[in-house]
């Protein structure tokens, strides 16, 4: 299992090398399409583990919000859960996400459903004609659903997929897409000690494309020679819209227990991430874990991490 596990490791050296290699050789010049993608609340994330731990969590997370970081982790839950989670983005803007998965099969498998949503609601219209509104409201609101199942092919190795629906809403103008998420999860033990990689790709799927009613109107004529004192009715037109991409990302991570005892845990994690939308980053974070304050069935967690782009 070591050697296995050493050429798993070195299988992601080669891998890591050859992304980093273009990287490199092009120093000099930055093609990053910096909110050049659509539906880019999905990479928002979800729960408070991972926002705790400042993103490098997909080989560690084993839980509800697993649905979301790595689907491969969901085949690790030990029993059925649910989390909720909301808050307060830029701009008065909310995120919401929950998620319910369960294991079956004697636990070799899972099941999972959740959805996010994103945006701001009910906000009135301003004109140049009707400077303090005229009456009417507007909405911004993103939203996916999705449906994820994950399995434990042995005891060191577990995979998940998602398929998931996402539609955009821009007041009167709308679109749709629909993307898949692949995870893997590698978990085997140095001595004693806890070990996991993980690489996850998200968002995969068709650019999406706008379209509704705000993008009709109507274009003026030029009138015929012999016509130029007549009015011209305006032409029908309708506005249209470029695609863009979703927000693909890609993550490799790794956890390894430093310290695993009954009485604590202390859980090293890296991870390096490539978005299709900006540029790199590496982090690393930690977690430091008391179960069990003196038996009495309280237990506490601390966690950080650092980002560098």
């Amino acid at each position: 299992m070591k050697r296995l596990f050493m050429r798993a490791m070195c299988a992601a050296a080669v891998v890591g090398l050859v992304v980093g290699a273009p990287a490199s050789a092009q120093e000099d010049v930055d093609n990053t399409s910096y909110g050049g993608s659509s539906a880019e609340f999905l990479l928002l994330g979800a729960g408070a583990r991972g926002a705790a731990l400042g993103g490098p969590y997909a080989a560690l997370a084993n839980d509800v919000d697993a649905l979301y970081w790595n689907p491969a982790g969901l085949a690790l839950m030990d029993r059925g859960g649910v989390l909720v989670s909301t808050y307060t983005y830029v701009a008065d803007t909310r995120y919401n996400w929950a998620g319910i998965g369960f294991p079956f099969g004697g636990g070799s498998r899972a099941l999972g459903v959740h959805a996010g949503t994103f945006g701001f609601g009910e906000q009135p219209v301003y004109t140049v004609e009707n400077p303090e509104g005229d009456g009417t409201v507007y909405s911004v609101r993103s939203t996916y659903v999705g449906l994820t199942y994950a399995q434990n092919f042995s005891d060191r190795f577990s995979a998940g997929i998602t398929g998931k629906v996402i539609i955009d809403a821009l007041g009167d103008v709308t679109g749709s897409s629909y993307a898949f998420d692949f995870g893997t999860n590698f978990h085997a033990r140095i001595g004693e000690r806890p070990i996991s990689a993980s690489f996850v790709i998200q968002n995969l799927g068709p650019a999406m494309k706008h379209n509704g009613s705000a993008l009709a109107g109507g274009v003026d004529r030029e009138p015929p020679l012999d016509q130029q004192d007549l009015p011209q009715e305006p032409a029908d037109a309708r506005l249209r819209t470029k695609e863009f991409n979703l927000p693909i990302m890609f993550r490799f991570g790794v956890a390894f227990d430093f310290v695993n005892t009954a009485a604590s845990r202390f859980t090293l994690l890296g991870e390096f991430t490539q978005p299709n939308n900006s540029n790199a980053t590496a982090a690393g974070s930690l977690e430091f874990a008391l179960p069990d304050i003196g038996q009495t069935g309280f237990g506490a967690m601390l966690r950080g991490g650092y980002t560098y782009q």
